[in-house]
């Protein structure tokens, strides 16, 4: 264990998370976490981060530390880094400055802290499986998620006794910094938050541990309060890509089934990655009030605010929510009311050089006997691939697919080229209908991941055309330009 911390405090120091005059306390720290009273200084040799935690992770299951389980490893191994990690005001500080010069450099700096401090987990988001392929609409980006790890039996169990308990109150408070974890809330001693001024309210922006995309950030609401999308929302995404024009911003729906997964805290999305959106056709375009509306040929009707003031976007897109709030299209399935209000929008910010651009994706969240799940959600036949909501990294052509599909697509493969029986896997059976499809087309050896990954990535495209309230057919695209056209009235 003597080497081990000599080597971790050379890499702390080679990646500046620590200064020389900072050494004997990080030092001493880590003796408290492994219990130990003796230290010297060794000449040692650098290594990789992740040799030195597996061989401390090894120490600590000999030593009766912890059990040799993912979630206590998980948390084990945050209370080492957390040993090596610079201060929340630093970190601020060091930010600021570094932003002062340029914003790519303070965003820069602050990824790479993530990265290093082994917030971002980079080893397991690397096995992430990621393909890309063309459509109708443009192309589509694929990945199977596996930078997520999954519990143990032991940990579920385990979990299921400890008290609960309210703090922090969800994984998105400002609370969760230097919390320590326990066996059903991750540790995140690691994270770290930069503060934001965003139209005189106080936001805080993180990097997801799981990083689906390219910088992937987190902007989260000072206080916890629930997600709503209102004219406060739009004028919170374009200051963020005016302070960061190198990132774009984006809103999950306000609305469950059409929301994103956590509705309870207000927060954002965003990142520097240029979605499969961006690149979608525009179908006719109007102007409003000065500001270029667009209307996409994208599977979830989409329009385009373009304009050069965040002022008249703003306006524009009040009067769009407004209008769409109360919408309904009875031909085309659309309610805004039944029991409960139905429409919603998910709203996306980006520049485009001087220019502003927000994205206003339409959303209906309404459920029927045939559609239990939403009218306007993955249909039936597609949740052998994706069940899940399609929120906003998925609205924009993203596919965030769950990690069993890496399995479950290898042994699809091997029976289609009969090295298998299909019904030797029980995990295949929710993929009957689809592998009887797979039968009748063309495949070998040499093209069959072609083919899979390709039909996987159509699959995706029809569960974003289910969540799409206009099709993108004839007569969707008439009812679409209705709606479009009925906000001249706005403007009489």
């Amino acid at each position: 264990m003597n080497k081990y911390i000599n080597q971790i405090i050379k890499y702390a120091l080679e990646n500046h998370l620590i200064e020389e005059n900072e050494v004997n306390y990080s030092v001493n720290l880590l003796l408290d976490i492994f219990h130990l009273n003796e230290f010297h200084e060794e000449d040692v040799d650098a290594d990789s981060l992740y040799n030195i935690l597996d061989h401390m992770l090894d120490y600590a299951i000999s030593q009766h530390l912890i059990e040799d389980s993912i979630t206590q490893k998980d948390l084990f191994d945050t209370r080492i880094m957390n040993a090596i990690m610079p201060r929340p005001s630093t970190v601020q500080h060091t930010f600021d400055t570094l932003y002062q010069q340029n914003p790519v450099d303070a965003t820069n700096y602050f990824y790479d802290l993530a990265i290093k401090s082994n917030y971002i987990r980079k080893n397991r988001v690397d096995r992430n499986i990621k393909f890309t392929r063309n459509n109708q609409y443009g192309h589509i980006d694929i990945t199977i998620n596996l930078s997520k790890p999954e519990k143990d039996p032991k940990a579920i169990a385990a979990a299921k006794l400890i008290k609960k308990s309210s703090y922090p109150k969800c994984l998105l408070c400002k609370e969760n910094v230097g919390f320590a974890g326990t066996l059903n809330h991750p540790a995140r001693q690691t994270l770290r938050l930069i503060e934001l001024d965003l139209s005189g309210d106080t936001y805080y922006m993180q990097y997801s541990p799981y990083v689906y995309y390219n910088e992937h950030c987190i902007i989260l609401n000072k206080n916890h309060v629930p997600m709503k999308i209102d004219h406060h929302t739009f004028m919170h995404l374009l200051d963020f890509v005016t302070i960061f024009p190198h990132y774009m911003l984006g809103s999950n729906a306000d609305l469950p089934i059409v929301g994103g997964s956590i509705l309870t805290h207000d927060h954002y999305q965003g990142g520097r990655y240029h979605f499969p959106m961006e690149d979608a056709k525009v179908i006719k375009s109007y102007t409003f009030d000065g500001v270029q509306v667009d209307m996409m040929y994208w599977p979830l009707s989409t329009l385009r605010l373009t304009s050069s003031s965040k002022e008249k976007i703003v306006e524009l897109a009040d009067k769009i929510l407004l209008k769409w709030r109360n919408y309904s299209d009875e031909e085309v399935g659309i309610l805004a009311y039944t029991d409960a209000p139905h429409n919603t929008i998910t709203p996306i910010a980006r520049r485009q050089g001087k220019l502003y651009q927000l994205d206003l994706v339409l959303r209906n969240n309404r459920t029927t006997e045939e559609y239990p799940l939403g009218i306007f959600h993955p249909h039936q036949e597609h949740h052998h691939i994706k069940k899940e909501n399609i929120g906003l990294i998925e609205v924009m052509g993203l596919a965030i697919l769950p990690a069993r599909l890496k399995e479950e697509l290898n042994e699809i493969k091997s029976c289609l080229l009969q090295q298998h029986q299909f019904d030797e896997f029980e995990d295949l059976d929710k993929h009957r209908d689809w592998y009887k499809y797979l039968e009748t087309l063309d495949i070998n050896e040499e093209n069959i991941d072609d083919v899979i990954e390709e039909e996987v990535a159509k699959k995706f495209t029809a569960v974003l055309e289910n969540a799409g309230v206009f099709k993108m057919d004839e007569n969707g695209i008439e009812h679409f330009m209705r709606f479009v056209e009925s906000l001249e009235e706005t403007y009489d």
